[in-house]
């Protein structure tokens, strides 16, 4: 799973009221918890939202998200017996907002009578309105004692299932904390300037022009510190700017680093919808550079994506729908079965390290995930190996803290592969503030998110 290459605003839940009523919101979050649930991922849990009140409900269903383990412990104090489900995901929307630590967004009766219009305004919700008034009155007269009572609840504390909790205790013993702390924190919406149109003093003074307020990342990262609608970005619609979070930003410079400036190279970005980091490698290699860059995604609709955004930058890549793993399938018959001189692979994984952008993730991985798509990502790695040239490099990362995902997978790599050396390397990349004597000193402090990054390279025999 990859973030979008365009982004919705995630405002806090205040903010996107100016859309549309409370309870209208509420009813649209409680919707979307609903369908989280069951399975679906947050990204379509708001698709039949009107437009003009999608910001706010996912502002809400994204404040419910990061608050979801202290809502539902409340609620089983509240009600022992769980109400049904369209009923339970509404009271616990509005137990979410009354109870958040860092202050309720909204006044107290106010929350409870928009609660109660919206389960009045749903047939689903509608013979349970007097239970959710009631829960939630009881709430407001007893909150500092029912806070209390679920004070120590692993899950209400840190609003992660228990498994994800004890495998954070496990593999990161001395930032567990931090990073589910950063977890529940909304992320910053961060840019990728081109370099090739642009420069980061020039941008961030555009956006100074028009009120923006942004903070210069180098070498191509713009932080802002109030997150916007793309077209309100000057130039995105140029290509002279795009959304890209600053660990993946290192995916582009790591990959080319090695090579000589101007050098003619074939580029595989192996599973690269929605195309950020195809966009960044061609971008990095500046006008001059002879670079032949050939974008994989399984997803014949992602490849359209992948399309779109080449188009919006001006840049032009080959794009195949393909299944990287299936060299046999695409390799001789679009790239005449040339070995390529270096390959990005940002493999499928759990997505346990952009939580911060997309929140519903923890609450839809299951532990098991973890294992499977371990077994994937060899695969990948076992199939595109032999496609770089000697003397070439792969660049294996994944937006996961997990080490099953990260260092175990590279050291299992490795051992099988007499060929590869593992050159210097960011590694486990935390989205939280680190102590760099635990050998993360990559980590900008809370502003990036989790990434791992290895890049192999194949010894010439």
């Amino acid at each position: 799973m990859k973030p979008s290459a365009t982004t919705d605003s995630d405002q806090t839940p205040a903010a996107g009221t100016r859309s549309g009523s409370l309870s209208a919101l509420l009813q649209l979050a409680a919707s979307g918890l609903l369908q989280i649930r069951k399975g679906r991922s947050g990204a379509v849990a708001l698709d039949g939202a009107a437009p003009g009140l999608r910001p706010g409900a996912q502002a809400l269903l994204y404040h419910v998200l990061r608050h979801l383990g202290l809502a539902e412990a409340l609620r089983s104090r509240l009600a022992p017996r769980t109400p049904p489900p369209a009923a339970d995901a509404l009271l616990c929307t509005a137990l979410a907002l009354a109870a958040a630590p860092e202050g309720m967004p909204y006044e107290g009766f106010t929350l409870v009578n928009q609660a109660v219009e919206a389960a009045k305004g749903d047939a689903a919700t509608r013979k349970q309105a007097a239970f959710i008034n009631a829960c939630l009155r009881r709430f407001l007269r007893e909150r500092d004692a029912l806070l209390a009572a679920v004070a120590a609840d692993p899950i209400a504390r840190w609003n992660h299932p228990r498994w994800w909790i004890a495998r954070m205790q496990k593999e990161w013993p001395d930032n567990w904390q931090g990073v589910l702390a950063a977890n529940n924190s909304q992320a910053p919406m961060v840019l990728r300037i081109n370099g090739q149109k642009t420069t980061l003093a020039q941008y961030v003074k555009a956006l100074k022009a028009i009120n923006m307020r942004a903070n210069e990342q180098p070498p191509h990262g713009v932080v802002l510190e109030r997150a916007v609608a793309v077209h309100h970005l000057p130039g995105f619609a140029e290509g002279v700017v795009s959304v890209q979070d600053l660990s993946a930003q290192r995916a582009a410079p790591l990959l080319l680093a090695g090579f000589p400036p101007g050098a003619q190279l074939r580029v595989l970005d192996a599973c690269a919808a929605p195309g950020g980091k195809t966009a960044h490698v061609l971008e990095c290699a500046g006008t001059s550079a002879q670079i032949r860059v050939t974008a994989l995604d399984i997803d014949p609709v992602r490849c359209k994506r992948i399309e779109q955004n080449l188009s919006r930058i001006g840049l032009q890549a080959q794009v195949l729908a393909h299944d990287a793993a299936k060299p046999q399938d695409w390799w001789q018959q679009c790239c005449a079965g040339e070995p390529f001189d270096a390959i990005l692979l940002d493999a499928p994984c759990t997505a346990s390290g952009i939580v911060r952008r997309h929140p519903d993730v923890r609450w839809l991985r299951r532990e098991s995930d973890i294992g499977q798509l371990a077994q994937v990502q060899a695969r990948l790695l076992a199939a595109l190996w032999p496609l770089v040239k000697p003397g070439g490099r792969l660049l294996y990362c994944t937006c996961s803290v997990f080490r099953a995902e990260g260092d175990d997978q590279i050291k299992l790599f490795l051992a099988h592969n007499s060929d590869a050396r593992l050159l210097p390397s960011p590694g486990h990349i935390l989205p939280a503030a680190a102590d760099s004597r635990n050998g993360l000193p990559d980590n900008v402090h809370g502003g990036q998110d989790g990434f791992y990054f290895a890049l192999l390279q194949k010894m010439e025999r």
